[in-house]
């Protein structure tokens, strides 16, 4: 049931759930006891998060909370309001309906190396970063296609305010990237999470044209062999496909998992009728 909810609410239910265990013990078994329960079921709940720096969030959490609040100048005595302020700016940086997709993690400005030696594009085709943040995937992609029509969707309105004053050579708009035609652009940008790649995958191949690149930075397409792939500076992959999946020079390497998602099944299913 975790693993099925879209971060960060596995994090946030596994620190409820540790206050509420600490909050019930704490009367009939200590302080100390009921604080140890807590902090050992939030590393119980943090086994089936995936990867590993969400296993360090779930574990980490409650045990932080607690510093913050009881240690030396700590948070307790701040005024509710000001909660209340800060929870609300984090809902419009980063809206619920926004809770499949990525946080704001920027794209490296070394990450996408040598990417258009891999994939050519002619001079004025137009690329698109799907949730492009701050913009910083869109100044690597600069980088390596100064002359490229630069695109960007973001579905924060913040963020994508500020991405526009960042990038103001790129045309930026607040979008959702799921709904949104990615239909006229000859490569379409991803920083994404794992959960996410086989929704990308369906997309892609279903309104991407025959020649078009789908990239995604850290995480692969399930069941599909990239066009090419190489690990980059420090512990970043780049994965590049060529439009259409599973067509010439790209093969189809069916991996059996427990449990397909249905993007994973629309893939295979779309992948099988060509």
């Amino acid at each position: 049931m975790m693993r099925r909810l879209p971060w960060p609410a596995p994090a946030l239910l596994a620190w409820a759930g540790a206050w509420l265990v600490y909050a019930a013990l704490q009367s009939t078994l200590g302080p100390l006891a009921a604080w140890l329960a807590a902090c050992f079921l939030g590393v119980l709940a943090s086994l089936l998060a995936t990867p590993w720096w969400r296993r360090l969030a779930v574990a980490a959490g409650f045990p932080l909370s607690c510093l913050m609040l009881w240690g030396p100048g700590g948070l307790a005595a701040i005024s509710p309001w000001l909660w209340l302020a800060a929870l609300g700016l984090l809902a419009l940086v980063y809206p619920l309906n926004a809770w499949r997709d990525a946080p704001l993690f920027p794209t490296p400005a070394d990450a996408l190396q040598g990417l258009a030696d891999a994939a050519p594009l002619p001079d004025g085709a137009a690329v698109l970063d799907a949730g492009c943040g701050l913009g910083d995937g869109l100044r690597a992609l600069r980088g390596q296609y100064p002359q490229a029509r630069l695109n960007g969707m973001e579905w924060s309105w913040p963020l994508r305010w500020l991405c526009a004053l960042r990038c103001p050579w790129a045309r930026v708009r607040r979008a959702d990237i799921w709904l949104a035609d990615w239909s006229g652009y000859q490569m379409v940008y991803l920083f994404q999470r794992p959960e996410s790649m086989g929704r990308a995958a369906v997309k892609a191949a279903t309104e991407l044209p025959e020649g078009a690149w789908l990239v995604s930075l850290d995480f692969a397409l399930p069941g599909v062999e990239p066009s090419w792939q190489r690990q980059g500076p420090g512990r970043h992959s780049l994965w590049v496909y060529r439009m259409p999946l599973g067509g010439a020079g790209e093969a189809v390497v069916h991996v059996p998992e427990p449990e397909e998602t249905p993007y994973e099944k629309a893939l295979r299913e779309l992948q099988e009728r060509r």
